[in-house]
Protein backbone atom coordinates (compact mmCIF):
# COMPACT_ATOMS: atom_id res chain seq x y z
CA UNK A 1 0.00 0.00 0.00
CA UNK A 2 1.51 3.16 -1.19
CA UNK A 3 1.98 5.93 1.57
CA UNK A 4 0.47 9.47 1.07
CA UNK A 5 2.87 11.89 0.84
CA UNK A 6 2.66 15.33 2.86
CA UNK A 7 3.01 18.57 0.96
CA UNK A 8 3.75 22.12 2.07
CA UNK A 9 1.04 24.92 2.16
CA UNK A 10 3.60 26.84 -0.29
CA UNK A 11 3.43 23.40 -2.67
CA UNK A 12 -0.32 23.52 -2.55
CA UNK A 13 -0.49 27.11 -3.01
CA UNK A 14 1.83 27.06 -6.06
CA UNK A 15 -0.86 24.26 -7.32
CA UNK A 16 -4.00 26.23 -6.40
CA UNK A 17 -2.97 29.95 -7.70
CA UNK A 18 -2.11 29.32 -10.90
CA UNK A 19 -3.91 26.89 -12.26
CA UNK A 20 -6.98 28.81 -10.79
CA UNK A 21 -6.19 31.93 -13.00
CA UNK A 22 -5.16 29.64 -16.09
CA UNK A 23 -8.42 28.02 -15.39
CA UNK A 24 -10.37 30.97 -15.71
CA UNK A 25 -8.66 32.78 -18.38
CA UNK A 26 -8.57 29.79 -20.91
CA UNK A 27 -12.10 28.01 -19.68
CA UNK A 28 -14.66 30.43 -18.16
CA UNK A 29 -17.51 31.08 -20.50
CA UNK A 30 -17.93 34.97 -20.29
CA UNK A 31 -21.08 36.69 -22.15
CA UNK A 32 -18.90 39.88 -24.59
CA UNK A 33 -20.20 41.34 -26.86
CA UNK A 34 -23.19 39.88 -27.71
CA UNK A 35 -21.27 36.03 -27.64
CA UNK A 36 -20.00 33.62 -25.61
CA UNK A 37 -15.99 33.89 -25.50
CA UNK A 38 -12.94 32.59 -22.50
CA UNK A 39 -10.92 35.99 -21.29
CA UNK A 40 -8.17 35.14 -23.16
CA UNK A 41 -10.25 35.86 -26.17
CA UNK A 42 -11.24 39.14 -24.88
CA UNK A 43 -7.79 40.51 -24.12
CA UNK A 44 -6.69 39.27 -27.57
CA UNK A 45 -9.18 41.05 -28.96
CA UNK A 46 -8.34 44.25 -27.29
CA UNK A 47 -4.53 43.76 -28.30
CA UNK A 48 -6.28 43.74 -32.03
CA UNK A 49 -8.04 46.86 -31.83
CA UNK A 50 -5.32 48.35 -30.38
CA UNK A 51 -2.57 47.31 -32.98
CA UNK A 52 -5.55 47.97 -36.01
CA UNK A 53 -3.54 50.87 -37.45
CA UNK A 54 -0.15 49.41 -37.10
CA UNK A 55 -0.97 45.26 -37.27
CA UNK A 56 -0.31 45.19 -41.40
CA UNK A 57 3.13 46.67 -41.32
CA UNK A 58 3.86 43.78 -37.81
CA UNK A 59 2.10 41.01 -39.63
CA UNK A 60 4.26 42.28 -43.10
CA UNK A 61 7.65 42.28 -40.52
CA UNK A 62 7.03 39.02 -39.30
CA UNK A 63 6.97 37.29 -42.29
CA UNK A 64 9.77 38.98 -44.56
CA UNK A 65 11.90 38.87 -41.96
CA UNK A 66 11.62 35.27 -40.97
CA UNK A 67 12.14 34.06 -44.26
CA UNK A 68 15.07 36.86 -44.72
CA UNK A 69 16.44 35.16 -41.34
CA UNK A 70 16.32 31.71 -42.43
CA UNK A 71 18.14 32.16 -45.69
CA UNK A 72 20.76 33.63 -43.92
CA UNK A 73 20.95 30.90 -41.80
CA UNK A 74 20.64 28.15 -44.66
CA UNK A 75 23.40 30.50 -46.16
CA UNK A 76 26.01 31.71 -43.54
CA UNK A 77 25.33 28.21 -41.26
CA UNK A 78 26.21 30.33 -37.90
CA UNK A 79 27.67 28.44 -35.07
CA UNK A 80 25.52 30.80 -32.35
CA UNK A 81 22.25 29.40 -33.95
CA UNK A 82 23.34 25.89 -35.04
CA UNK A 83 24.43 25.10 -31.37
CA UNK A 84 21.54 26.87 -29.47
CA UNK A 85 18.74 24.14 -29.57
CA UNK A 86 15.76 26.73 -29.78
CA UNK A 87 17.19 29.21 -32.38
CA UNK A 88 17.99 25.98 -34.28
CA UNK A 89 14.74 24.51 -34.70
CA UNK A 90 12.92 28.45 -35.01
CA UNK A 91 15.61 29.03 -37.80
CA UNK A 92 17.19 26.15 -39.24
CA UNK A 93 14.27 24.32 -40.88
CA UNK A 94 14.00 21.91 -43.87
CA UNK A 95 14.30 22.56 -47.44
CA UNK A 96 10.30 22.23 -47.47
CA UNK A 97 9.48 24.63 -44.61
CA UNK A 98 12.03 27.24 -45.87
CA UNK A 99 10.33 26.99 -49.78
CA UNK A 100 6.97 27.49 -47.54
CA UNK A 101 8.39 30.90 -45.48
CA UNK A 102 9.57 32.40 -49.11
CA UNK A 103 6.62 31.72 -50.36
CA UNK A 104 4.10 33.10 -47.38
CA UNK A 105 7.15 36.54 -47.86
CA UNK A 106 6.20 36.78 -51.41
CA UNK A 107 2.42 36.71 -50.83
CA UNK A 108 2.00 39.29 -47.74
CA UNK A 109 4.42 42.18 -49.55
CA UNK A 110 2.00 41.37 -52.74
CA UNK A 111 -0.99 41.66 -50.28
CA UNK A 112 -0.12 44.19 -48.22
CA UNK A 113 0.71 46.07 -50.90
CA UNK A 114 -1.95 45.23 -53.51
CA UNK A 115 0.29 44.83 -56.23
CA UNK A 116 0.76 41.90 -58.51
CA UNK A 117 -1.76 39.15 -59.43
CA UNK A 118 -5.10 40.32 -58.11
CA UNK A 119 -5.42 36.02 -57.38
CA UNK A 120 -2.64 36.72 -54.64
CA UNK A 121 -4.17 39.55 -52.86
CA UNK A 122 -7.99 40.00 -53.33
CA UNK A 123 -9.72 40.06 -50.64
CA UNK A 124 -11.02 36.06 -50.98
CA UNK A 125 -7.57 34.67 -50.83
CA UNK A 126 -4.30 36.52 -49.79
CA UNK A 127 -6.86 39.64 -48.39
CA UNK A 128 -8.98 37.22 -46.45
CA UNK A 129 -5.58 35.46 -45.08
CA UNK A 130 -3.98 38.76 -44.14
CA UNK A 131 -7.03 40.92 -42.81
CA UNK A 132 -8.80 38.20 -41.41
CA UNK A 133 -7.08 35.76 -40.04
CA UNK A 134 -3.48 36.37 -39.04
CA UNK A 135 -4.06 39.31 -36.90
CA UNK A 136 -6.62 37.16 -34.85
CA UNK A 137 -3.65 34.28 -34.68
CA UNK A 138 -1.30 37.13 -33.76
CA UNK A 139 -3.17 38.46 -30.93
CA UNK A 140 -4.62 34.60 -29.38
CA UNK A 141 -0.47 33.46 -29.61
CA UNK A 142 1.21 36.61 -27.82
CA UNK A 143 -1.52 35.93 -24.72
CA UNK A 144 -2.13 32.40 -25.11
CA UNK A 145 1.80 31.51 -25.41
CA UNK A 146 2.43 33.90 -22.60
CA UNK A 147 -0.07 32.53 -20.00
CA UNK A 148 0.04 28.83 -21.47
CA UNK A 149 2.35 27.67 -19.09
CA UNK A 150 -0.24 28.79 -16.01
CA UNK A 151 -2.90 25.25 -17.75
CA UNK A 152 0.84 23.19 -18.03
CA UNK A 153 3.33 24.01 -15.57
CA UNK A 154 1.37 23.79 -12.15
CA UNK A 155 -0.22 20.67 -12.20
CA UNK A 156 -3.91 21.28 -13.39
CA UNK A 157 -3.60 18.69 -16.22
CA UNK A 158 -2.03 16.37 -13.83
CA UNK A 159 -4.89 16.09 -11.93
CA UNK A 160 -8.30 16.07 -14.49
CA UNK A 161 -6.18 13.44 -16.73
CA UNK A 162 -5.85 11.42 -13.88
CA UNK A 163 -9.38 11.74 -13.35
CA UNK A 164 -11.01 11.66 -17.16
CA UNK A 165 -8.54 8.99 -17.89
CA UNK A 166 -11.64 6.99 -17.20
CA UNK A 167 -13.93 8.44 -19.39
CA UNK A 168 -11.25 9.43 -22.24
CA UNK A 169 -8.84 5.99 -22.56
CA UNK A 170 -12.42 3.59 -22.69
CA UNK A 171 -13.79 5.72 -24.92
CA UNK A 172 -11.38 7.82 -27.48
CA UNK A 173 -8.09 5.47 -26.47
CA UNK A 174 -6.36 9.41 -25.26
CA UNK A 175 -4.97 9.95 -22.17
CA UNK A 176 -7.54 12.04 -20.01
CA UNK A 177 -5.82 15.42 -20.12
CA UNK A 178 -7.24 15.66 -23.44
CA UNK A 179 -10.11 16.91 -22.65
CA UNK A 180 -8.73 19.79 -21.31
CA UNK A 181 -7.63 20.51 -24.82
CA UNK A 182 -11.32 19.89 -26.27
CA UNK A 183 -12.66 22.39 -23.70
CA UNK A 184 -9.99 24.77 -24.44
CA UNK A 185 -10.95 24.78 -27.93
CA UNK A 186 -14.64 24.59 -27.59
CA UNK A 187 -15.12 27.93 -25.28
CA UNK A 188 -12.11 29.53 -26.79
CA UNK A 189 -10.88 28.95 -30.51
CA UNK A 190 -9.45 25.57 -31.96
CA UNK A 191 -5.58 27.37 -32.38
CA UNK A 192 -5.70 27.03 -28.68
CA UNK A 193 -6.28 23.45 -28.34
CA UNK A 194 -3.59 23.10 -31.58
CA UNK A 195 -0.71 24.85 -28.76
CA UNK A 196 -1.90 23.07 -26.02
CA UNK A 197 -1.45 19.57 -27.89
CA UNK A 198 1.97 20.83 -29.79
CA UNK A 199 3.51 22.11 -26.47
CA UNK A 200 2.41 18.60 -24.76
CA UNK A 201 3.49 16.31 -27.27
CA UNK A 202 7.33 17.94 -26.96
CA UNK A 203 7.51 17.35 -23.60
CA UNK A 204 6.34 13.94 -24.02
CA UNK A 205 2.65 13.69 -22.90
CA UNK A 206 1.43 12.54 -25.67
CA UNK A 207 2.32 9.97 -28.27
CA UNK A 208 2.86 10.55 -31.78
CA UNK A 209 -0.79 8.62 -32.20
CA UNK A 210 -2.22 10.84 -29.71
CA UNK A 211 -1.25 13.92 -30.46
CA UNK A 212 -2.16 13.42 -34.15
CA UNK A 213 -5.81 12.21 -32.96
CA UNK A 214 -6.55 15.21 -30.03
CA UNK A 215 -5.18 18.09 -33.12
CA UNK A 216 -7.16 16.40 -36.04
CA UNK A 217 -10.23 15.85 -33.73
CA UNK A 218 -10.42 17.82 -30.60
CA UNK A 219 -9.46 20.90 -31.89
CA UNK A 220 -13.19 21.94 -32.37
CA UNK A 221 -15.02 25.10 -32.56
CA UNK A 222 -15.71 27.56 -30.74
CA UNK A 223 -19.07 28.54 -29.76
CA UNK A 224 -18.77 31.43 -31.15
CA UNK A 225 -17.77 30.89 -34.40
CA UNK A 226 -20.17 28.18 -34.82
CA UNK A 227 -22.74 30.70 -34.19
CA UNK A 228 -21.38 33.15 -36.86
CA UNK A 229 -21.57 30.00 -39.53
CA UNK A 230 -25.56 29.40 -38.26
CA UNK A 231 -25.78 33.48 -38.94
CA UNK A 232 -24.47 33.43 -42.05
CA UNK A 233 -26.73 30.63 -43.86
CA UNK A 234 -29.78 32.62 -41.76
CA UNK A 235 -30.67 30.12 -39.79
CA UNK A 236 -29.89 31.93 -36.37
CA UNK A 237 -33.46 30.60 -34.25
CA UNK A 238 -31.93 26.90 -34.73
CA UNK A 239 -28.72 27.65 -33.05
CA UNK A 240 -29.34 25.37 -30.06
CA UNK A 241 -30.07 22.08 -32.26
CA UNK A 242 -27.59 23.02 -34.57
CA UNK A 243 -24.86 23.04 -31.73
CA UNK A 244 -26.45 20.03 -30.50
CA UNK A 245 -26.08 18.18 -33.99
CA UNK A 246 -22.49 19.42 -34.35
CA UNK A 247 -21.48 17.93 -30.89
CA UNK A 248 -23.09 14.38 -31.77
CA UNK A 249 -21.74 14.74 -34.85
CA UNK A 250 -18.17 15.83 -33.64
CA UNK A 251 -18.49 12.77 -31.04
CA UNK A 252 -19.14 10.04 -33.56
CA UNK A 253 -16.41 10.96 -35.64
CA UNK A 254 -13.74 11.05 -32.33
CA UNK A 255 -14.62 7.54 -32.22
CA UNK A 256 -14.73 6.39 -36.03
CA UNK A 257 -11.98 8.02 -37.57
CA UNK A 258 -9.30 7.17 -35.33
CA UNK A 259 -10.11 3.65 -35.80
CA UNK A 260 -8.57 3.97 -39.53
CA UNK A 261 -6.08 4.98 -41.52
CA UNK A 262 -3.80 7.34 -41.40
CA UNK A 263 -4.28 7.64 -37.30
CA UNK A 264 -5.06 3.97 -37.00
CA UNK A 265 -0.96 3.64 -38.58
CA UNK A 266 0.57 6.92 -36.24
CA UNK A 267 3.01 5.02 -33.90
CA UNK A 268 2.48 4.95 -30.10
CA UNK A 269 5.79 6.18 -29.39
CA UNK A 270 6.65 9.52 -27.89
CA UNK A 271 8.11 12.40 -30.08
CA UNK A 272 12.15 11.11 -29.48
CA UNK A 273 10.42 7.17 -30.34
CA UNK A 274 10.44 5.88 -26.68
CA UNK A 275 7.18 3.89 -25.80
CA UNK A 276 3.77 4.66 -24.25
CA UNK A 277 4.34 4.34 -20.47
CA UNK A 278 0.93 2.60 -19.93
CA UNK A 279 1.69 2.36 -16.21
CA UNK A 280 1.71 6.21 -15.63
CA UNK A 281 -2.25 5.80 -15.82
CA UNK A 282 -2.13 2.78 -13.20
CA UNK A 283 -3.49 4.18 -9.53
CA UNK A 284 -1.50 2.70 -6.91
CA UNK A 285 -2.91 1.08 -3.68
CA UNK A 286 -3.73 3.78 -1.33
CA UNK A 287 -5.23 5.63 -3.90
CA UNK A 288 -8.67 6.64 -5.16
CA UNK A 289 -8.63 8.69 -8.60
CA UNK A 290 -9.09 12.17 -7.01
CA UNK A 291 -6.27 11.49 -4.85
CA UNK A 292 -3.66 9.95 -7.02
CA UNK A 293 -4.68 13.16 -9.12
CA UNK A 294 -3.91 15.31 -6.57
CA UNK A 295 -0.73 13.48 -5.49
CA UNK A 296 0.51 13.95 -9.29
CA UNK A 297 -0.53 17.50 -9.54
CA UNK A 298 1.58 18.50 -6.16
CA UNK A 299 4.23 16.99 -7.29
CA UNK A 300 4.47 18.60 -10.41
CA UNK A 301 4.00 21.74 -8.70
CA UNK A 302 6.87 21.15 -6.77
CA UNK A 303 8.54 20.95 -9.65
CA UNK A 304 7.38 23.53 -11.41
CA UNK A 305 9.85 26.38 -11.12
CA UNK A 306 9.56 30.33 -10.27
CA UNK A 307 7.90 33.00 -12.14
CA UNK A 308 11.13 33.81 -14.06
CA UNK A 309 11.33 30.32 -15.07
CA UNK A 310 7.52 30.30 -16.17
CA UNK A 311 8.62 33.80 -18.01
CA UNK A 312 10.90 32.58 -20.01
CA UNK A 313 9.08 29.59 -21.18
CA UNK A 314 6.48 32.04 -22.20
CA UNK A 315 8.48 34.05 -24.31
CA UNK A 316 9.63 30.91 -25.79
CA UNK A 317 6.34 29.83 -26.84
CA UNK A 318 5.33 33.33 -27.99
CA UNK A 319 7.90 33.49 -30.45
CA UNK A 320 7.93 29.95 -31.79
CA UNK A 321 4.28 30.59 -32.34
CA UNK A 322 4.22 33.91 -34.10
CA UNK A 323 7.59 33.44 -35.93
CA UNK A 324 7.14 29.82 -36.73
CA UNK A 325 3.28 29.61 -37.43
CA UNK A 326 2.26 32.37 -39.13
CA UNK A 327 4.43 32.88 -42.29
CA UNK A 328 3.30 29.16 -42.66
CA UNK A 329 -0.81 29.92 -42.79
CA UNK A 330 0.43 33.17 -45.08
CA UNK A 331 1.19 30.88 -47.61
CA UNK A 332 -1.06 27.37 -47.06
CA UNK A 333 -3.94 29.53 -46.65
CA UNK A 334 -3.50 31.67 -49.16
CA UNK A 335 -2.51 29.07 -51.94
CA UNK A 336 -5.65 26.99 -50.39
CA UNK A 337 -8.03 29.74 -50.68
CA UNK A 338 -6.58 30.56 -54.63
CA UNK A 339 -7.14 27.14 -55.54
CA UNK A 340 -11.23 27.60 -54.36
CA UNK A 341 -11.70 30.47 -55.67
CA UNK A 342 -10.28 30.19 -59.57
CA UNK A 343 -10.02 26.65 -60.15
CA UNK A 344 -12.97 24.01 -60.43
CA UNK A 345 -10.78 21.65 -58.18
CA UNK A 346 -13.36 21.65 -55.27
CA UNK A 347 -15.94 21.12 -57.40
CA UNK A 348 -14.85 18.24 -59.48
CA UNK A 349 -14.15 16.53 -56.33
CA UNK A 350 -17.68 17.05 -54.85
CA UNK A 351 -19.44 15.85 -57.49
CA UNK A 352 -19.03 12.13 -56.02
CA UNK A 353 -21.30 13.20 -52.94
CA UNK A 354 -23.83 13.62 -55.15
CA UNK A 355 -25.23 10.48 -55.04
CA UNK A 356 -24.60 10.14 -50.94
CA UNK A 357 -26.70 13.36 -50.51
CA UNK A 358 -29.54 11.87 -53.06
CA UNK A 359 -29.42 8.54 -50.69
CA UNK A 360 -29.32 10.93 -48.07
CA UNK A 361 -32.75 12.84 -49.75
CA UNK A 362 -30.69 16.18 -49.29
CA UNK A 363 -32.75 18.65 -51.25
CA UNK A 364 -30.43 20.36 -54.18
CA UNK A 365 -27.55 17.54 -53.50
CA UNK A 366 -25.65 18.98 -56.80
CA UNK A 367 -25.65 22.26 -55.28
CA UNK A 368 -24.94 20.77 -51.93
CA UNK A 369 -21.64 18.30 -53.68
CA UNK A 370 -20.00 21.89 -54.72
CA UNK A 371 -19.79 23.01 -50.49
CA UNK A 372 -18.37 20.07 -49.09
CA UNK A 373 -14.55 19.65 -50.34
CA UNK A 374 -14.27 23.29 -50.73
CA UNK A 375 -14.69 23.59 -46.70
CA UNK A 376 -10.86 22.30 -47.07
CA UNK A 377 -9.56 25.64 -48.00
CA UNK A 378 -11.55 27.44 -45.74
CA UNK A 379 -14.12 26.60 -42.91
CA UNK A 380 -16.71 29.70 -43.85
CA UNK A 381 -16.70 29.14 -47.50
CA UNK A 382 -18.98 26.64 -47.31
CA UNK A 383 -21.84 28.35 -45.59
CA UNK A 384 -20.87 31.64 -47.91
CA UNK A 385 -21.93 29.37 -51.45
CA UNK A 386 -24.86 27.40 -48.77
CA UNK A 387 -26.32 31.04 -48.00
CA UNK A 388 -27.46 30.83 -51.86
CA UNK A 389 -29.51 27.71 -51.63
CA UNK A 390 -32.84 28.17 -51.08
CA UNK A 391 -33.76 24.67 -48.63
CA UNK A 392 -33.20 25.75 -45.33
CA UNK A 393 -32.65 21.75 -44.54
CA UNK A 394 -29.77 21.81 -47.06
CA UNK A 395 -28.36 25.21 -45.74
CA UNK A 396 -28.46 23.44 -41.96
CA UNK A 397 -26.51 20.12 -43.57
CA UNK A 398 -24.36 22.37 -44.94
CA UNK A 399 -23.23 24.52 -42.06
CA UNK A 400 -23.05 22.10 -39.33
CA UNK A 401 -20.84 20.08 -41.84
CA UNK A 402 -18.71 22.99 -42.36
CA UNK A 403 -18.30 23.15 -38.98
CA UNK A 404 -17.62 19.32 -37.76
CA UNK A 405 -15.34 18.92 -40.91
CA UNK A 406 -12.85 20.34 -38.66
CA UNK A 407 -9.72 20.68 -40.65
CA UNK A 408 -9.16 23.66 -42.76
CA UNK A 409 -5.94 25.15 -44.99
CA UNK A 410 -6.59 28.65 -43.88
CA UNK A 411 -6.00 28.12 -40.03
CA UNK A 412 -6.67 24.78 -38.28
CA UNK A 413 -4.58 22.46 -41.17
CA UNK A 414 -1.72 25.43 -41.70
CA UNK A 415 -1.60 25.56 -37.52
CA UNK A 416 -1.08 21.77 -37.48
CA UNK A 417 1.49 21.46 -40.98
CA UNK A 418 3.70 24.32 -39.02
CA UNK A 419 3.44 22.55 -35.51
CA UNK A 420 5.56 19.16 -34.37
CA UNK A 421 2.33 17.35 -34.28
CA UNK A 422 3.29 14.44 -37.11
CA UNK A 423 0.38 15.06 -39.84
CA UNK A 424 1.67 15.85 -43.16
CA UNK A 425 -0.57 17.84 -45.96
CA UNK A 426 -2.17 14.50 -47.64
CA UNK A 427 -2.96 12.87 -44.13
CA UNK A 428 -5.05 15.71 -43.44
CA UNK A 429 -6.95 15.69 -46.87
CA UNK A 430 -7.85 12.11 -46.05
CA UNK A 431 -9.09 12.96 -42.73
CA UNK A 432 -11.15 15.75 -43.48
CA UNK A 433 -12.70 13.25 -46.44
CA UNK A 434 -13.25 10.89 -43.70
CA UNK A 435 -14.62 13.20 -41.54
CA UNK A 436 -16.89 14.16 -43.79
CA UNK A 437 -18.29 10.58 -44.34
CA UNK A 438 -18.77 9.86 -40.59
CA UNK A 439 -20.80 12.80 -40.10
CA UNK A 440 -22.91 13.90 -43.18
CA UNK A 441 -25.26 11.11 -42.24
CA UNK A 442 -25.72 11.85 -38.42
CA UNK A 443 -25.94 15.03 -39.85
CA UNK A 444 -28.62 14.58 -42.52
CA UNK A 445 -30.45 12.22 -39.77
CA UNK A 446 -31.25 14.75 -37.57
CA UNK A 447 -31.82 17.31 -40.61
CA UNK A 448 -34.38 14.96 -41.14
CA UNK A 449 -35.83 14.83 -37.94
CA UNK A 450 -35.91 18.67 -37.44
CA UNK A 451 -36.92 19.73 -40.80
Amino acid sequence: MAEQKQHQLSTILTFIIPSLIGLLLFMLPIHYDEAITIPIAIISKQLQSILADSMGYILTGIVVGMALATTLVKLIKPDAILKHAFLNSLLNVSPLWFVVRIIGAIFIVLTFNQIGFEAIYSGNTGGLVFNDLLPVLFSVFIFAGMLLPLLLNFGLLELFGTILTKIMRPIFNLPGRSAIDCMASWLGDGSVGILMTSKQYEARFYTQREAAVIGTTFSAVSITFSLVVISQVKLEHLFIPFYLTVCLAGIVAAIVVPKLPPLRWKKDTYIDDTPRHADDEVIPQGYNVFSWGLHNALNKAEQAGGIKQVFIEGIKNVVDMVLGIIPVVMAIGTTALMIAEYTPIFEYLGMPFIPLLELLQVPDATKASSTIVVGFADMFIPAILASTIDSEMTRFIIAAMSVTQLIYMSEVGALLIGSKIPVNFVELFVIFILRTLTTLPVIAGIAHLIF
